[in-house]
């Protein structure tokens, strides 16, 4: 009896009422062009900021390289190539010392900046005081930490002849020989750039499953094979590319060692950063200056087109 029942009523189905047809190509490419426009008028004064900024300089001082000009006399005189001919050799000179500095202040601050986000990501106690104390260096102005340095190397009245003098030991003139000059350019380099390294790499590490290395060490594995094999593999990639940053970054350095050393003693320290400003306003020699940038443009362009090619390699590992 319940079964007929069931058998004899009947729901009536929902009429499927047909969607208008519309053009829905026509309609999304017609947002998709206000989109467009729209965005397009967001970033009109980003673009011509870049343009004033940065293009207008850019595009003025490859021109200005193929002239003789001169900032004591108005007026300057075309000579193509020559500007690039008459530095060529001095910037090569420039180019070793520019490549020893840079090498030298990015191993320095890498090697120190993964030692010690290794040591504070250990359990220990005050840990996160002491990452706060190890930011200062980095939060201080280039100049300032360039000045503190020259006032702690100076050898007259510096923090290590002091202390040399408090143990009997000879005075010492480290910023005037030509090997203490570009050690102390380093190390006030070193000092100021480590700190953002350690964070970037303590960030890494942090990212590390636990797990991975409490397995390791009940297996019998020891600190060093830990480190070796499961933290060096998952940091490799944020080191590296914090490496090429700072090299980057010390590549183009000026204030560092125009403050404490001026390029000196002799040419000990003149990296291409120090040369074309002394070409520009020691020697106002414009055309020159704007050759040895555009030559310096080049090979900078080089080495950031590498950074590139290895961020884009580590984010498709």
């Amino acid at each position: 009896m319940q079964s007929s029942v069931l058998d004899e009523t009947v729901v009536d189905p929902v009429p499927l009422v047909p969607l208008p047809e519309s053009n829905g190509r026509g309609r999304r490419s017609k947002i998709s062009a206000g989109d467009r426009r729209f965005g397009f008028m967001l970033a009109l004064p980003a673009i011509l900021l870049f343009l004033v900024i940065s293009l207008f300089p850019l595009v003025s001082g490859i021109f200005t390289s193929l002239f003789k000009q001169s900032l004591l006399r108005p007026g300057r005189t075309f000579v193509g190539l020559e500007n690039y001919g008459n530095i060529v050799g001095e910037f090569f000179d420039r180019l070793g010392t520019t490549l020893i500095f840079s090498i030298s202040a990015t191993i320095l601050p890498v090697i120190i900046g993964v030692a010690l986000a290794l040591l504070l990501n250990s359990r220990m106690r005050g840990r996160n005081v002491i990452r706060g104390l190890m930011m200062l260096p980095w939060l201080l102005p280039g100049v300032v930490v360039a000045f503190l340095w020259s006032w702690i190397f100076n050898g007259n009245y510096g923090v290590i002849n002091y202390l040399l003098n408090m143990v009997g030991a000879p005075s010492t003139d480290i910023l005037g020989s030509p090997l203490g000059a570009m050690a102390a350019v380093v190390i006030a380099k070193t000092w100021n750039s480590f700190p953002w390294i350690m964070v970037v790499v303590l960030a890494a590490l942090q990212t590390l499953p636990t797990e991975q290395l409490e397995a390791a060490a009940l297996d019998g594995a020891t600190r060093q094979q830990r480190f070796r094999f499961i933290s060096f593999p998952h940091i490799i990639g944020p080191v590296a590319l914090v490496a090429m940053l700072e090299f980057i970054y010390n590549f183009g350095n000026f204030d560092t060692i125009f403050v404490m050393t001026g390029g000196g003693p002799g040419d000990s320290t003149t990296t291409l950063a120090v040369d074309l400003y002394n070409l520009a306003f020691g020697s106002y020699d414009l055309g020159a200056a704007s050759a040895m940038g555009v030559l310096w443009l080049i090979l900078l362009g080089i080495i950031s087109s590498g950074y590139l090619i290895l961020n884009r390699r580590l984010e498709t590992r």
